[in-house]
């Protein structure tokens, strides 16, 4: 990779316009996965690949081909990429990385002179006049290279045996239990002299089941466990306490009633409450989205002023490995700009501070912080690592249930929420958009003032506009819960994690969840037929 990049700027470096910047990635990929479905094996796979990234820019660091202006979509920087072989065949790699730089720079060449062009007639706002690219400083790291050594024959076993107890349930109709292992060894060469190689391995396993409520909804509930150790993986009696509690939500849930639209006082519990930060502010607190014109730029120019309650302080810490004994999915070592992670104070005492930052510039926010991400085959975008909120007020569980029932008492309201489990969420951040969050719960109970047992209820979805919802956080707990997965957007998957303990909120909005019309199916599962056919009567 090296003797191609040397090659490469010696060349284009040279032509009008230049290549003022280069980069190669390569990532070899080892992964393991079985899986298994209502007592039986799936599929149990194992695979090996290396996908190449290459980055070129023309121009400089303040105008090069990745400008955005007005409205007008750029072809995508870095992407999206192409195989290689996994022989260590040096000449092999070399003609592969010649025929993407070359295809590179003829792309990011006509996108540099159409940019010139565009900026005579186009308005450019302040913080898209920022520079397109960050001078960072050189990075020479060279770590172990990491291997999985998965033995999926246990886990063939284990997965049959995980789904099939899901089958003692007539309400379960579909159960799927996954396990994956990654080994992810990544190398970076760039044109600045950084040299990176650093590797990873993650470990997980996904529980998942679906029903189906009499009125057509589907529930569904899901469960998952990380680690990095082997040693670390949760033994089988971890997995069926977990099993038993989606089997008894589930159960509740097909038989829960419905609940209305309604707006009142609401409890988040700790992982429904990182889930809430990821998605209500950690979005909107990824830097690119304060520079981009089609962006809602919500908090653009809002650093030095109070978007929380001043009790809450909020940090993206991607380079923390745990907290307490939860492995954390967000660690990382560097960024796929080959920037170190870093602990960024996004928010102190309730004033915005910080940004996520990627290598893209903003006006007061020259450099990056290690926080450009992405998906094999995309272009790397400032994303969130690990999302860890922190309070100064904190209340025991049984002091914030109590204090609760006082704001619904005080609201004169009949009931409030308790939202115990979320499964996900998205939010809308373009300009043409209502900037709104829908955050997606998964088990919600009523609670009544008047002493009566908390009510498991189905139907809603959390939504609500972020300056506003934000702003009426009036407690929280005093134990950080973490929330591990996957989040999507314009550099697509990356793994993260939020942390947060349990929020109250003095009014909280849900409305009707989609739902399916479809009925359940007919017959019950063979299984839990009282009258079985092709046996004994």
């Amino acid at each position: 990779m090296k003797a191609e990049l040397d090659r490469s700027v010696g060349v284009l470096g040279k032509l009008e316009p230049p290549a003022y910047y280069i980069g190669y990635t390569v990532t070899e990929t080892q992964r393991a996965e079985v899986s298994g479905s209502n007592g039986a094996l799936l599929s149990s796979a194992e695979a090996r690949n290396r996908w190449l990234e290459v980055s070129v820019r023309a121009g400089n660091y303040d105008l090069d081909n990745t400008r955005k202006v007005g409205d007008r979509q750029q072809p995508p920087n870095a992407g999206p990429g192409g195989p290689v072989p996994v022989d260590d065949d040096p000449e092999v790699l070399r003609r592969t990385i010649w025929l993407e730089t070359d295809r590179e720079y003829r792309a990011a060449a006509e996108a540099l002179i159409k940019i010139k062009t565009g900026r005579q007639v186009k308005v450019e706002t302040a913080e898209g006049e920022a520079p397109d690219f960050s001078r960072e400083e050189r990075h020479s790291f060279y770590g172990p290279q990491v291997s999985l050594s998965a033995d999926r024959k246990p886990w063939e076993q284990r997965v049959r045996d995980y789904t099939a107890y899901f089958r003692q349930s007539a309400a379960v109709i579909n159960s799927i239990v996954t396990f994956t292992g990654q080994a992810q060894n990544q190398y970076q060469v760039t044109s600045e002299g950084s040299e990176l190689q650093f590797g990873q391995i993650r470990y997980r396993l996904e529980l998942f089941i679906q029903g189906k409520a009499p009125d057509g909804m589907d529930i569904n509930r899901y469960y998952n466990f990380d680690w990095v150790n082997p040693s670390d993986a949760p033994d089988d009696k971890a997995v069926s306490a977990a099993e038993a509690t989606m089997r008894k939500e589930l159960e509740g849930l097909v038989a829960a009633p419905l609940i209305e639209p309604t707006a009142g006082p609401a409890l988040l519990t700790g992982r429904a409450a990182a889930v809430f930060f990821h998605e209500v502010f950690g979005h909107r607190a990824e830097g690119h989205r304060q520079k981009d014109i089609n962006e809602g730029q919500t908090f653009a120019r809002k650093v030095g002023e109070a978007i929380f309650p001043d009790f809450l302080t909020v940090v993206d810490d991607p380079s923390l490995k745990k907290l307490g004994k939860t492995d954390l999915l967000g660690y990382y070592q560097f960024d796929d700009e080959g920037v170190p992670a870093q602990r960024v104070p996004l928010v102190e005492h309730g004033i915005l501070r910080n940004f996520e930052m990627s290598r893209s510039p903003l006006i007061g926010f020259q450099r990056s912080n290690g926080h450009g991400r992405r998906q094999i085959g995309f272009a790397p975008v400032s994303r969130q690592g690990n999302l860890v909120v922190q309070s100064s007020k904190t209340l025991t569980h049984a002091q914030i249930r109590a204090r609760l029932i006082e704001l619904i008492k005080a609201q004169g309201k009949p009931f409030g929420l308790l939202i115990d489990d979320i499964a996900g969420g998205f939010t809308f951040t373009g300009r043409g958009q209502p900037q709104a969050f829908q955050v997606l719960p998964l088990v919600v109970y009523k609670v009544f003032p008047d002493g009566r047992p908390d009510e498991l209820v189905r139907g809603v979805d959390i939504v609500g506009t972020p300056l506003v919802s934000l702003t009426k956080i009036v407690a929280t707990g005093d134990t950080l819960d973490v929330f591990n997965g996957y989040c999507g957007a314009e550099s697509g998957s990356v793994p993260v994690s939020a942390a947060a303990p349990e929020i109250l909120i003095s009014e909280l909005e849900v409305q009707k969840k989609e739902t399916s019309t479809d009925k359940p199916p007919i017959l019950p599962a063979p299984a839990h037929d009282v009258v079985k056919t092709g046996g004994a009567q």
